[in-house]
């Protein structure tokens, strides 16, 4: 009997605490509406600390900031939404208007033609939805030769054993695309920088030479670190370093 309650008392936590973000959500959301968003951001920063990851959550986080007028936060955190949902149209959208309140005109460089598939399908969806994408095509092949092998019919037979072909091509690319996809989200760790202007350094010390300066809300990737400094790149091939204090990684 105490062994029972006890199950209880515990679903019952368990219960009210995967409702508890939620409410907090609708409330920030509320909150929102109403114009007061120094509390929403509160309130969804709460949620986040919870450990709680969330296009929507980032999403409303950096609409937040952006009708604040803070550039770094807005940029950061639609970077975020983008990061767990690169198919974000709402995202994405704000993210252009935010990036017009940044100082720095970077000009990218030309991009190769894998660098622009990677971008344009590739990396459209994040790496776990392509690696499902594989394992159902896994399911398929195994399927439709089990329907090949069984079947009588010459036009069956033809049928599924095309269809057994089709789904290992896409069986074996999505494969592909989802290890590519991961190894890319691993090596390009990318931040925000969130000071309004940052001297960016040839060496990672106070006293080396000045190559440029940056401002807040500029994207940069992560090259390396020593101690207090990281190594960046910005999107014109420009690399430098900077303390690690003036940038948030995304």
């Amino acid at each position: 009997m105490k062994n029972l309650i006890l199950s209880i008392v515990l679903l019952f936590n368990l219960v009210a605490f995967s409702q508890t973000p939620n409410k907090i959500f609708d409330e920030a959301n509320n909150l929102y509406k109403n114009g007061k968003y120094n509390k929403a951001i509160e309130l969804y920063l709460s949620i986040e600390k919870q450990g709680v990851a969330s296009d929507d959550l980032y999403f409303n986080l950096g609409n937040c900031y952006y009708k604040l007028n803070k550039v770094a936060p807005s940029i950061y955190y639609y970077e975020k939404a983008l990061k767990l949902n690169p198919v974000h149209e709402d995202a994405n959208s704000n993210l252009a208007f935010a990036k017009r309140m940044t100082i720095d005109v970077i000009e990218e460089l030309p991009k190769t033609f894998f660098q622009r598939f990677s971008a344009n399908i590739i990396q459209k969806l994040p790496f776990d939805t392509w690696a499902i994408i594989a394992v159902i095509a896994s399911f398929l092949v195994t399927m439709m030769f089990l329907l090949y092998y069984f079947s009588l019919g010459t036009r069956k037979k033809f049928l599924f054993f095309n269809g057994s072909i089709l789904a290992a091509f896409i069986m074996v690319v999505s494969t592909f695309f989802a290890f590519n996809n991961y190894k890319t989200v691993q090596k390009n760790r990318t931040a925000i920088i969130y000071k309004q202007k940052v001297e960016i350094k040839n060496a990672p010390t106070k006293i080396s030479e000045e190559v440029f300066e940056l401002h807040e809300g500029t994207k940069v990737i992560i090259l390396d670190e020593l101690d207090d400094w990281k190594k960046i790149k910005i999107a014109d091939g420009k690399i430098g370093w900077m303390p690690s204090t003036g940038l948030k990684e995304i």
